[in-house]
Formats: structure tokens, C-alpha cells, sequence
């Protein structure tokens, strides 16, 4: 989130957008905390997460639980889903979108 942060005036008119479950209180202090320039969406029910496919099992050291898919949709003018970037690693992944652009 904070190399997107970083890179948000190279993405120009370009809307950026994070998305998770958590409630809109805690994305308020998150995105203070890291001084975020752009719009968390808090999806506390998971509707939205869930009908994108981004609510899924998962398991770490033997344990099974439910979270969200590191997931990048860019998305053309007309509302089309251009590219997606699945399982995405943090680091260098913003330079990849705007290379995209």
C-alpha cells in the first residue's frame, strides 16, 4: 500500500482504491497512520470480496482460515476489467501496474 501511496501522482487520473473487510473506523486509523493518499473501501460484510472471488481459504503452518486474495484489478474507462494480478507480493508491485498503464 505504501509504494502505491508513493507512486500516486505517476498514476495521474488514474483511480486508485484499497478493499478489505475491515470496518471503516480501522481503515480511518490505517490509512491516517500510513498518511494514505487514496480511498480504502471497507467490505464488512464480504459481499463484494465474495462475489469478486477474493474471500478464500487459506492456510498457514497447518491452520486453515478465511481471508482476502492478494488481488490488483485495473480497469479500463469503459468498466471492463482489463488486467488482473493474482497472489500479488507488495514489493515492486506498483511499478508493475504503471508499467501496465
Amino acid at each position: 500500500m505504501s509504494e502505491f501511496n508513493d507512486a500516486l501522482p505517476q498514476f495521474g487520473d488514474v483511480k486508485v482504491f484499497g478493499l478489505n473487510q475491515d470496518s471503516v473506523k480501522s481503515h480511518a486509523k490505517f490509512a491516517s497512520k500510513l498518511g494514505l493518499g487514496y480511498p480504502l473501501i471497507a467490505d464488512e460484510d464480504r459481499a463484494l470480496l465474495t462475489k469478486l472471488g477474493l474471500w478464500k481459504e487459506k492456510s498457514m503452518y497447518g491452520r486453515k482460515f478465511f481471508g482476502v486474495a492478494r488481488t490488483t484489478f485495473l480497469v479500463g474507462a469503459d468498466g471492463k476489467v482489463e488486467r488482473v494480478w493474482r497472489k500479488v507480493k507488495p514489493a515492486g508491485h506498483a511499478a508493475e501496474v504503471l508499467s501496465a498503464l
